[in-house]
């Protein structure tokens, strides 16, 4: 599989810039504005530092200690895995984890505490994507999301999706506290300190996606796309999710793949879209060698 994945991630990426066209995806970047380039790095730099934080918060919930400057450290530095090795964020997350293992954590609190922070990440993406569709809905957008795929008569199917995306760990969580018989999540849910962490959670997940889409709208400003920041938070779900597949290198290829097909309903042609995702994953990937350079400076000092 790790074979493959080597093979693939290339053949992705390859596929889909000869189907763009490449000589016009070089056009687009060679326009890029640095100005909206250093916005949309400061942007995505800032997301990151929040999930390392959010991170921390759910480990110090799980009754270990971690400093954050320590969390942040080991966030770019998975980072730099996930961008470096075939996987995508799995590598990264595996390292996460077992740095808290060898930090004295137990192994299932470790493993945990990476899960939900990952699912934390996720179901805050769709729930701002389905309450962007469903406000851009009643602002007059029905023409670009019904070619986005949402049915002409399915008015209120954003709302409802953002509000039961919302609920649903509530009803979970409500659900844990209670078990007649409460095993080991049951226990976690029952704790007092349990709704405060999910309001945590909650509010630093949404900070996290707000500057993720930013740094993305930011890549679309460099490049002179005029569009509005709530598009970008709608095509960032899918586009941000297929990243997430372990399948190829730092989700080159199936992230470019998922821009072209969630920017095309709101007019942008494929060779800007990919254009804007190739320079998110740059972002990426300049983070991904900062976390390379601070795995090396570690490495070096312990010697």
């Amino acid at each position: 599989m790790a074979w493959l994945r080597i093979a693939l991630a290339p053949v992705l990426l390859l596929g889909v810039l000869w189907f763009v066209d490449l000589s016009d995806v070089a056009r687009q970047l060679r326009q890029a504005q640095p100005g909206w380039l250093a916005a949309a790095l400061a942007s995505a730099v800032a997301s990151n530092l929040v999930s390392a934080w959010r991170w921390r918060s759910l480990v110090r919930w799980l009754g270990h200690g971690l400093a954050l400057g320590r969390a942040m450290r080991l966030y770019f530095q998975a980072m730099a895995l996930s961008a470096l090795l075939p996987g995508a964020v799995v590598g990264g997350d595996v390292f996460r984890a077992v740095a808290l293992r060898r930090g004295g954590m137990e192994t299932w609190a470790a493993g945990l505490s990476v899960l939900l922070d990952r699912l934390s990440g996720l179901w805050m993406l769709w729930v701002l994507a389905a309450a962007t569709a469903a406000w851009a809905w009643h602002g007059g957008a029905q023409a670009a999301l019904v070619g986005w795929g949402l049915p002409a008569f399915s008015v209120a199917l954003p709302a409802v999706a953002a509000v039961l995306l919302l609920a649903l760990p509530a009803a979970l969580l409500w659900g844990l506290q209670r078990a007649p018989r409460p095993g080991r999540a049951a226990v976690l849910a029952q704790r007092t300190d349990t709704a405060g962490e999910f309001g945590r959670q909650l509010l630093q997940s949404a900070l996290v996606q707000l500057l993720s889409v930013g740094a993305l709208a930011c890549c679309g400003q460099a490049l002179g796309l005029q569009l509005p920041y709530w598009t970008y938070a709608i095509a960032a779900a899918p586009t941000f999710l297929m990243a997430a597949l372990p399948v190829s290198f730092g989700g080159w290829g199936t992230r470019e793949a998922a821009a072209a097909l969630s920017l095309a309903p709101f007019g942008v042609a494929a060779a800007p879209a990919v254009a804007v995702s190739l320079l998110y994953g740059v972002l990426g990937l300049v983070q991904a060698l900062a976390g390379l350079g601070l795995t090396l400076l570690q490495r070096r000092t312990e010697r």
